[in-house]
């Protein structure tokens, strides 16, 4: 039978043996991503070459009075005012069916479609015309729908 082990001595490596390891890691892992790191270099090179690599130093270096001017301007009142009409549109989109936001787009492209070339054929209209085309059921539908708009609107406006 083995003799029971009473003593464990542990390895202590001296600070030349751990640098010693810590650069045979080193080179192991530059072996075994060469590629990514000549790519890496080279993205790096044509940073510097093209004056962004100096750009962004000077950001990261001046971030305290970058984040400062960031600040200022959001603080704006035509910045604050984006930020506040945008979170309203994107309520007020939420509140829409996609798809009826979908055929309103549809619509409105294929209007401005019409619209430019009712431009180029440089046409006057009398007020006959008018009220010929308040026959055509396209426009009677567009008309409907404008009127319906406009009730809505004022009837939100009312609130």
């Amino acid at each position: 039978m083995a003799k029971p082990i009473k003593l464990i001595k542990k390895v202590e490596f001296t600070e030349e043996q751990k640098k010693s390891q810590s650069l045979e890691s080193l080179i192991s892992e530059v072996a075994q991503n060469k590629d990514s790191l000549l790519d890496t270099l080279q993205l790096v090179q044509e940073l510097h070459n093209s004056g962004i690599l100096e750009a962004l130093n000077s950001l990261v270096k001046a971030k305290e009075e970058v984040a400062k001017i960031a600040v200022g301007q959001m603080m704006r009142e035509p910045v604050a005012n984006i930020i506040n009409n945008a979170m309203a549109a994107g309520g007020a989109l939420t509140a829409l069916e996609p798809e009826t936001t979908k055929k309103l787009m549809g619509s409105v492209a294929k209007g401005l479609e019409k619209a430019e070339q009712g431009l180029q054929s440089n046409s006057k209209v009398g007020i006959l015309d008018l009220l010929k085309v308040l026959n055509d059921p396209d426009i009677n539908r567009a008309i409907g729908f404008g009127l319906n708009l406009l009730k809505g609107i004022g009837e939100g406006l009312k609130e």
